[in-house]
């Protein structure tokens, strides 16, 4: 067959290729109409681009990272009925400004949450684990970004671009996604930690980062729901009573609110209760506090090694960010509005590829979701999204059953049980002095 005969073939076929009917596969239609009610986006009117069609570009600025806007919708098929189907990249930026960040927000925040009471996760103790930390993403350089997010400041001026201060609620054993909270640099993680209260699910453990040590935090996330559990490092000036001992490594202990955190947080005792456990690893002395005060439910030597999985957000943080991102240094938007909704749907993308990755290794009681490939898996939804025949809505489970008996065969080797990797980079030797901005005379 001629070369030219095989790709008006190949053109012809994917003519019938509804991607917008394939992409319900992977996002429930009802949950972007909720989305699109509580953003006030909704409307009767029939648009020539559909804000689904939006959504879904703003997806793909996530899944396609080095493709134009332009090609992004010719990628997802998203077109305009009538006799010109092409998307004008000016239609696209007006429909992304019509949608606006809230609706991507909405969507995220309720696909996150039927996600995560639909599935089952592994347990710790009877509890769901999950983790809190902090992440900084860079924005376009220029006076709007500036103004929104902020930059880091010393005595030799601006940093070279505006930053956004991220905080993030992760199920561990799957790297699931739950909630999110950013704003400028300027805010700390601690008060964005505070905004994800509303979402804590109950009968969990919630493992924090030492930076977090804040006794109004800690006793408001205890309050937040039936067994909205805490574990965080201790420092090494924690002042503190002893109220029992459980052990010689393991204590019942008093500590003290000091007047500044009562009136900053309503509520808040002059005394909490917690339990101090030390243990040692390779020879290194450690100490972590928690809310795990039964000693019955929660033994010592359950406590001892459950510490070790809060790294697991780590780990999703260096998927989303090098692995979807693809290490980029900045987000594309230029707007404070549009970085917010990019970065929503940065992070909505994300879980897309993470519950697909849970759909497969549900099916198969051996394998976790955390030990499949991260990256041939979002290599694998990617083209499903885009190459996938389907010529109607009811081969749509057909071939996302498909999909993941694929993801199913990435299964990563065992972890090696010793090993290290230090927190550190290479150095990038330059040739160049380095661009700063300086500060303005007065």
């Amino acid at each position: 067959m001629p070369l030219v005969q095989a790709f008006e073939d190949v053109s012809s076929f994917l003519d019938d290729v509804n991607t917008l009917d394939k992409l319900k596969a992977i996002l429930d239609p009802n949950i972007l109409e909720q989305a699109f009610e509580y953003a006030g986006v909704a409307t009767v009117r029939r648009r020539r681009l559909p804000l689904e069609a939006v959504m879904w570009s703003v997806i793909g600025m996530s899944l396609f990272r080095h493709e134009t806007v332009w090609d992004i919708a010719s990628r997802l098929d998203i077109s305009l009925p009538g006799k010109h189907k092409l998307v004008a990249p000016s239609a696209l930026v007006q429909g992304r400004q019509r949608l606006g960040y809230e609706a991507v927000q909405q969507t995220f925040q309720l696909l996150a949450h039927r996600a995560f009471s639909t599935h089952a996760f592994e347990h710790w103790c009877g509890l769901n684990l999950l983790a809190v930390d902090g992440v900084v993403f860079r924005t376009q350089d220029n006076e709007d970004n500036r103004v929104a997010f902020g930059s880091d400041r010393n005595q030799r001026g601006e940093g070279s671009y505006p930053q956004i201060r991220m905080c993030g609620l992760m199920e561990v054993s799957s790297h699931l996604l739950l909630d999110s909270a950013f704003d400028s640099r300027h805010v700390g993680e601690m008060t964005l930690a505070e905004r994800l209260l509303p979402t804590v699910p109950e009968e969990s453990l919630t493992l924090f980062d030492r930076g977090y040590y804040s006794l109004g935090l800690l006793h408001n996330w205890q309050h937040q729901g039936q067994n909205t559990h805490w574990m965080i490092p201790a420092r090494k000036d924690l002042q503190y009573q002893v109220e029992r001992s459980l052990g010689e490594y393991d204590k019942i202990v008093t500590l003290s609110t000091s007047p500044q955190a009562r009136k900053k947080f309503r509520g808040l005792p002059a005394h909490l209760t917690a339990r101090l456990t030390s243990y040692q690893v390779n020879g290194k002395s450690y100490r972590v506090l928690s809310s795990l005060t039964d000693p019955l439910r929660f033994p010592y030597d359950e406590l001892t090694e459950v510490y070790t999985q809060r790294w697991e957000i780590e780990l999703g943080f260096r998927e989303m960010k090098q692995g979807l991102h693809q290490a980029k240094h900045v987000l594309r938007s230029k707007k404070p509005d549009m970085v917010r909704q990019e970065l929503w749907g940065l992070l909505l993308a994300y879980n897309l590829i993470r519950i697909a990755m849970l759909d497969a290794a549900n099916a198969d009681e051996m394998i976790s979701p955390t030990r499949l490939s991260f990256s041939l898996c979002m290599r694998h939804v990617i083209a499903f999204l885009m190459l996938t025949p389907i010529r109607s809505a009811s081969k749509l489970p057909i071939h996302y059953e498909e999909l993941l008996t694929t993801l199913r065969m990435f299964t990563l080797p065992d972890k090696l049980p010793d090993r290290h990797y230090p927190r550190v980079v290479r150095k990038k030797p330059t040739k160049y002095p380095y661009k700063r901005k300086m500060p303005v005379s007065s």
